[in-house]
């Protein structure tokens, strides 16, 4: 690495610190002013210690199938609902909000295809916050229901936005008063010209199975592995291609805040790129089942479209060591008084 690269890389280590903490001091107004709209009954439901077993619990099944901590959207009146929106609007990039917000939608499609109503019901979505936003070095809160999970943690006024994951069925509504719409489809069109412009050569180091996994292999667990490494480097690219890689992470990132995603994915860009892997399992023609990973040395994307006649996404970002704040976390307690 040329020392170039190293001040550049010393300099966006500085600019993401006071950005992530400016960022986050922000936004945990939003969050007081929220809890300040609550009555008891409500915090006690809402509110939940740090160290909560729930905080690094999540999924994405429809709440029946499991049931979750917190407050439901169902239990708010409309100025809570509203405050809560405009909360959540302050830790998403107005697409990550409105992508959130349509998969929401998608649940009142479900019902309106012959679902059970109770069960397709858009407002089981959970709201759950650990710690107190007001005084506390460490908080977290989470936003969860069928095909969202948000996670957001803060230590010492730094923040992360892992395990993130959305989901979308029906991915393209192919009938009813909805018909037509399309959800998660960039995620899906990036991968697609990226696979499609593979050489022959490339394509046999890339597609690693001709049959696509029944889901993300991750799943829901709490803490994930680097998957085997499977698929081609990113250095085994043309410039190209590497940029269309580049679009597909940028793509994930898009639901965040502007300043947290150019954040990301700078560090991404120096420090690990030319190691990322793309893999593919499946079909890469389009409307047929299939799954795609992007793995790198902190991070794992991963996307399946199998169910529903390959009409029903789930796609993840993982951090390996970040997930709910643990590498944060660790540092904190590590150099924390209390600790030493």
């Amino acid at each position: 690495m040329t020392k170039q690269m190293k001040k550049l890389i010393i300099i966006i280590g500085i600019i993401a610190l006071f950005l992530l903490q400016s960022f986050s001091l922000h936004n945990s107004k939003h969050v007081v002013k929220f809890l300040d709209s609550l009555n008891t009954e409500q915090i006690e439901k809402v509110l939940f210690p740090f160290n909560d077993a729930s905080r690094e619990s999540w999924h994405f099944l429809p709440n029946k199938s499991y049931p979750r901590e917190g407050i439901s959207l169902k239990e708010l009146n409309k100025e809570q609902k509203d405050l809560f929106f405009k909360m959540l609007g302050y830790f998403l990039s107005e697409s990550g909000y409105n992508k959130t917000k349509k998969i929401i939608s998608l649940e009142s499609v479900l019902a309106e295809l012959g679902g059970d109503p109770e069960y397709r019901n858009p407002e089981a979505y959970f709201i759950a916050i650990y710690g107190n936003p007001k005084n506390d070095k460490l908080w977290a809160w989470a936003f969860e229901g069928h095909h969202v999970a948000l996670n957001f943690t803060v230590v010492n006024d730094n923040i992360t936005a892992t395990p993130r994951f959305f989901g979308a069925n029906p991915a393209i509504v192919r009938s009813g008063s909805r018909k037509g719409e399309r959800t998660l489809h960039r995620e899906e069109e990036l991968a697609y010209a990226l696979v499609n412009s593979l050489t022959e050569h490339q394509r046999k180091q890339a597609i690693f199975t001709n049959v696509a996994y029944n889901d993300i292999l991750t799943y829901n667990h709490s803490k994930v592995e680097p998957l085997k490494p499977e698929g081609i480097l990113a250095s085994a690219l043309n410039d190209k291609q590497r940029t269309k890689l580049r679009a597909i992470i940028t793509e994930y990132l898009s639901a965040l805040p502007d300043d947290l995603a150019h954040i990301r994915e700078a560090q991404i860009l120096q420090e690990e790129f030319n190691d990322l892997r793309f893999a593919w399992a499946g079909s890469t023609e389009k409307g047929e089942p299939h799954y795609y990973r992007i793995q790198g040395k902190t991070f794992l994307i991963e996307l399946d479209n199998t169910q529903n006649n390959a009409n029903h996404i789930h796609c993840v970002w993982r951090d390996f060591d970040g997930d709910f704040g643990r590498d944060l976390i660790m540092e904190h307690y590590k150099h924390s008084k209390h600790h030493n």
